[in-house]
């Protein structure tokens, strides 16, 4: 099967998050699915089947299927606009979470996403004890997300993974297929992130578009603002041009081409 490595939310290599993008003429068995992104070891592998008009569209950590993932899905239309679909601006995809859009405009791409706003929740133990620090105030829509004080107050947590998994339990969530969005307002952005994933298999994950969906709606309604820079601050780094458009969000970023080759299943 082809198979790429696209750095994503950067403009040069070896910035940004790096997604496996498949292209599958048929589907293969799930445990198969799962067993090449274990074995690429990436946030995400995204895998790919045209049928009927519509690229169906599937992600996968090396543990687990997740409903959604940005950077992955940006991935697969960069593959897909640079190979198959020369002469397409916008490509759809059919996932577990709706139908989903990648538009490209000139070197940016932009994805089309369900907003997820977030309500106020209980300002759980787990994360002050994992982060060494006292939130601000936590939310949750399908992620958590904390607010802290500052930039600098994000840039310096040294999250305690161990810990941060205890948050399953004692919030009594029944799936892995979560994570801990940390955020702050940006010094020279709008906003600032960092994801944390560990009981998905991610412990910090570079750039994540999905935080994303929660983020643009949360800082849009916190500074009165439509359109938005931010960025995310692992140590790939990486930054987003959002777009808050009420029960969608817009979420653009550039990409870089890192690998091509074929996977050979014997």
């Amino acid at each position: 099967m082809e198979y790429s490595i696209i750095d994503v939310f950067s403009d040069k290599l070896f910035g940004g998050n790096s997604a496996g993008v498949c292209v599958l003429e048929k589907w293969l068995p799930d445990n198969i699915l799962q067993s090449i992104a274990s074995e690429n070891n990436l946030s995400e592998t995204a895998f790919l089947v045209k049928q009927n008009g519509y690229y169906d569209l599937r992600w996968f950590t090396p543990s687990i299927e997740v409903d959604l993932c940005g950077h992955a899905t940006i991935a697969s239309g960069f593959v897909l606009f640079e190979e198959k679909e020369k002469n397409a601006s916008v490509i759809e995809f059919k996932t577990m979470s709706g139908i989903m859009s990648v538009t490209k405009e000139n070197d940016l791409f932009y994805l089309n996403f369900p907003s997820r706003p977030v309500t106020v929740c209980p300002a759980y133990q787990t994360f002050e004890k994992a982060f060494d620090v006292k939130p601000v105030d936590v939310y949750k829509a399908v992620d958590f997300l904390v607010l802290l004080e500052d930039e600098q107050e994000l840039k310096n947590i040294n999250p305690d993974f161990i810990t941060l998994k205890n948050i399953k339990s004692e919030a009594g969530i029944d799936n892995d297929s979560f994570g801990v969005i940390v955020t702050a307002k940006g010094n020279d952005c709008d906003f600032v992130s960092r994801f944390f994933a560990p009981n998905a298999g991610i412990d910090e994950d570079p750039v994540t578009g999905r935080a994303h969906c929660s983020l643009i709606p949360f800082w849009s309604e916190k500074l009165g603002k439509k359109i938005m820079t931010a960025r995310q601050l692992s140590k790939r780094g990486g930054n987003l041009f959002c777009e808050d458009c009420g029960e969608r969000v817009k979420i653009g970023g550039k990409a870089v081409r890192y690998l091509k080759g074929n996977i050979r299943i014997q």
